[in-house]
């Protein structure tokens, strides 16, 4: 299954490239119930199992699910939302298709149950649960039995990833159809579905190149093709050189985590520039990676008039103020992540930063870090995929903010969510070791967005190698391993 994710409208516009080239609906509910039902019986012995109906399509593929688990030997009842009498279309033929127990949606469905199936409603609700629904899902939310949503489960935002009106059910399993949407993947919406499976139900691929979606979920499909590989007769100048510019002597490890996560995913030389004061602390703990010293923006400048250096961290360790936009403007010379305190340097004159940058810079925000350079965006927008995409047109360059779906976003509209992060990845200096992570790819040729999007994959699947107790040093020395599977693939 690809890796693009579609708005609930773009759901709708795939549908009706189905119906135009002549698969009917009902034959799409019908796939999509029995599919359903296959996943939920793959994953659940055969028990008394309540199918939560709502009045449209996605009660529709309720009740061909409810029809397929009793086909199986399951104990199934139904309760719907709604009356039966009213229901239009594919919903009211696969309902006429259930002739078994069917009683009016309220709390009372749950008792006796072992499993229950959510057909209440779909992502494209664009309202809070109210009335039976509502009592409904705050009675099963109270209980322990697991759920298994069709599409999303009931009241949350299939686009804005977040329950609607701060209501909707918890599921172990989610059933989606052709592709997820952004309630899989942005939080708390992905934690909501549990597992999601997406299951194929006849619509042709062949949609996605009249919708043409921009929304990816970060896996190597979408990236792999550019990644960089060591060439038999190559070297290590072929590379790339990678500078990482460090604080002063009471900041100096945020600059060399960032070094040795550049030089580990596979930046042919990495060196630390360092202010006088820090010279002796960074060269006596770097080996492989050299120290040049400079002395203030000049000095960060008459470094960079080396073309060979072709990639710059800047702001991690580095400290709030003047002298760090100074050095900003001089690491722009060359393709550039910036991080931490390069971005609050510039908190009282974002659009002074904005002026500065190109297509080659990406930067790494945390959600503070977001709100200072772009006040306001993240509680304007509908979702952290939206605020992502418009921070991008407005810096001009790649964006990657950071957190548990961290979205990484392109000028032109792309944007890429991470879903492989695990919990202890919120580690102290974890990010410092991202940005060197997508400089070393820079530095390797990687355009920025995909060089962002790739350094954010091996970041989190480098602390799903590591596990439990991972610190920030431990990151870049799970990349070897890492990406000598990928590279092997």
């Amino acid at each position: 299954m690809g890796c693009e994710i579609l708005t609930v409208a773009q759901c709708y516009a795939a549908d009706a490239f189905a119906a135009e080239h002549g698969i009917l609906s009902i034959d799409l509910m019908e796939t999509a119930g029995r599919g359903a039902a296959e996943a939920i019986a793959a994953r659940w012995t055969p028990c008394r199992v309540s199918v939560l109906c709502g009045p449209g399509n996605n009660g529709g593929d309720g009740f061909v699910v409810a029809r397929h688990l009793a086909e199986k030997g399951w104990r199934v009842g139904v309760a719907l939302c709604g009356d039966r009498a009213k229901l239009q279309g594919d919903a009211a033929a696969m309902s006429a298709k259930w002739t078994g127990e069917t009683v009016p949606l309220s709390p009372q469905a749950l008792e006796g149950a072992d499993l229950v199936v959510d057909a209440l409603f779909g992502a494209g609700l664009a309202r809070p649960l109210e009335g039976a629904a509502w009592q409904t899902v705050l009675v099963l939310n109270e209980t322990r039995l697991p759920v298994a949503a069709i599409d999303v489960p009931s009241g949350l935002s299939g686009d804005a990833g977040r329950p609607l009106g701060g209501t909707s059910t918890r599921a172990a399993l989610t059933v989606t159809f052709f592709r997820k949407k952004p309630a899989h993947v942005l939080m708390p919406g992905r934690l909501l579905c549990g597992e999601t499976v997406v299951v194929p139900i006849g619509i042709p691929d062949a949609a996605l190149d009249e919708i043409k979606p921009v929304l990816f979920e970060n896996r190597p499909e979408a990236w792999r093709a550019g990644f960089p590989r060591p060439a038999p007769l190559g070297h290590k100048y072929g590379r790339g050189h990678v500078l990482v510019v460090s604080g002063p002597a009471h900041a100096t490890g945020a600059a060399r985590l960032a070094a040795r996560g550049a030089l580990r995913a596979g930046a042919g030389l990495v060196s630390v520039a360092s202010p006088p004061d820090a010279v002796a602390i960074n060269a006596g703990h770097l080996t492989a990676i050299m120290v040049k010293p400079f002395q203030a923006a000049a000095g960060l400048g008459a470094l960079l008039a080396d073309t060979r250096f072709n990639a710059c961290v800047i702001g991690p360790g580095l400290g709030v103020g003047e002298a760090t936009k100074a050095l900003v403007a001089e690491a722009l010379r060359t393709k550039c992540v910036l991080d931490a305190d390069a971005l609050t340097s510039h908190r009282d004159n974002p659009a002074g930063l904005f002026n500065l940058l190109g297509p080659d810079a990406v930067l790494t925000p945390h959600e503070g870090e977001f709100e200072r350079v772009f006040p306001g965006l993240l509680k304007l927008a509908e979702s952290r995929i939206e605020a992502a995409r418009e921070a991008a047109v407005i810096a001009g360059c790649t964006v990657l903010l950071k957190g548990p779906d961290t979205a990484i976003a392109a000028p032109d509209g792309r944007v890429a969510v991470c879903t492989n992060a695990p919990a202890w990845l919120a580690t102290a200096g974890a990010g410092d070791v991202l940005a060197g992570i997508i400089a070393g790819l820079l530095a390797q040729g990687m355009p920025s967005f995909d060089a962002a999007a790739a350094g954010a994959w091996l970041h989190g699947e480098a602390a799903r190698a590591f596990g439990l107790g991972l610190i920030a040093e431990d990151l870049p020395e799970q990349l070897p391993a890492l990406l000598s599977r990928f590279c092997e693939d």
